[in-house]
């Protein structure tokens, strides 16, 4: 009897040993059944691509105007809104003109007086000459209205720069604007003195468009730029991240300094971007991408695919196998769009850019090549990374 319920108490154990066998079994036929992982690659092709230098930068308007008060009175009118963007020669402020009307009367009207007196000094003249000539009347009293004619001829020069500048007096009390640009808030109000023994800041004008993008790259870039550079412009464009939209402006490096900063070991340089719709202002803190140079072949990878560990960078590739492998490799010059790998692929490798996390070396995939939509000249062809200079 004892031997009996041995038995039966070690039947549990037994059907359980049995059901967690045919449970492992299980598992391991559906791991044997699970389909490969299906994962999109690219094939690595050595071949030429434009060369762009990306700079963290800062963008300044391409003119800054003060408009200042030229001649004195008070401020009758304002012709603009603060912030309004303005033309090239649109009126803004209107100082008080009664003063500067009567001051060109006056210059105009002693011109008058001057020319009444010349006609008369020159008939004068024209009477004695023959006169004199004759006998008939003393040389001193001819030289006496020839010097009167002189004098009056140079008192009506004078006449006329008096009345030139009574007229620019008066247009000054027009002030327009000498730039197409933004204008700033005004400084005075209506009803103001200004320009009482001063040049009164009236207010401000910027223009950015175009606008100026300035940025530093190391000594060693700069020579880089130098060395292999296709134009003497080099082509450029401006990017900055919005809360809204990403932004791309495009234009071409115009100024380069004549010196190395000795403190930062920087070179400064300037691209001109076009911004007609003035969607970036001065100020803004953007990337700048000088283009270099698309003579040189690389094999080129997109940056988010190369993983890291203490065994260095890597990628993934897809074997003859249809299996995944990992690639160990080198890379060189490279930019957020894309980067060169200097050892570890050949022309040919299938690079996988899907699942990464869910891979390992040795696992079983089913490869989509998607070189044509995901590869280099599409990632170029997206980002506009052939260079159509702007000027």
């Amino acid at each position: 009897m004892i031997i009996n319920k041995v038995s039966f108490s070690l039947l549990p154990l037994a059907l359980t040993l049995l059901l967690s066998g045919c449970g492992e079994e299980t598992i391991q036929q559906q791991k044997q059944e699970l389909p490969p992982l299906k994962v999109k690659t690219i094939t690595i092709q050595e071949k030429k691509v434009p060369i762009w230098g990306t700079f963290t930068g800062k963008t300044r308007a391409s003119s800054h105007q003060e408009i200042r008060a030229r001649v004195s009175g008070i401020l009758e009118k304002i012709y603009f809104q603060d912030g309004q963007n303005v033309k090239k020669g649109q009126k803004l402020f209107k100082i008080e003109q009664s003063e500067y009307i009567a001051a060109l009367s006056a210059a105009k009207a002693k011109k008058a007086e001057d020319q009444a007196a010349l006609a008369l000094a020159k008939a004068d003249v024209e009477r004695y000459a023959p006169l004199v000539k004759e006998g008939l009347a003393p040389r001193a009293t001819l030289e006496q209205y020839q010097a009167k004619l002189a004098a009056l001829k140079a008192a009506i020069l004078g006449d006329d720069a008096k009345i030139k500048e009574a007229q620019i007096k008066l247009d000054y009390t027009i002030i327009k604007a000498p730039i197409s640009g933004r204008v700033s808030a005004r400084h005075v109000d209506v009803g103001n003195l200004i320009g009482q023994g001063e040049a009164t800041l009236l207010t401000t004008i910027v223009r950015f468009n175009p606008l100026y993008a300035y940025f530093s790259p190391s000594q060693s870039d700069a020579l880089i730029m130098q060395k292999y550079r296709d134009k003497e412009n080099l082509d450029a464009f401006i990017e900055y991240k919005g809360a809204t939209e990403d932004i791309r402006l495009d234009g071409y490096v115009d100024f380069a300094n004549n010196s190395v900063d000795p403190l930062t070991s920087t070179i400064t340089m300037r691209a001109i971007i076009k911004n007609p719709e003035h969607k970036i202002l001065p100020g803004t803190f953007v990337y700048v991408n000088v283009f270099i140079s698309d003579k040189y072949k690389f094999k080129m990878i997109p940056p988010e695919v190369i993983l890291d560990d203490q065994l260095g960078k890597y990628v993934y590739i897809v074997d003859n196998n249809a299996s995944v492998k990992r690639a160990d490799i080198t890379t060189g010059y490279g930019t957020r769009y894309y980067v060169s790998v200097k050892k570890g692929l050949k022309a040919g490798d299938r690079v996988i850019i899907s699942g990464l996390m869910k891979l390992k070396p040795g696992m079983k995939v089913k490869a989509i090549d998607v070189t044509k939509e995901r590869g280099i000249d599409a990632i170029i062809k997206e980002n506009k990374l052939i260079p159509t200079q702007v000027k």
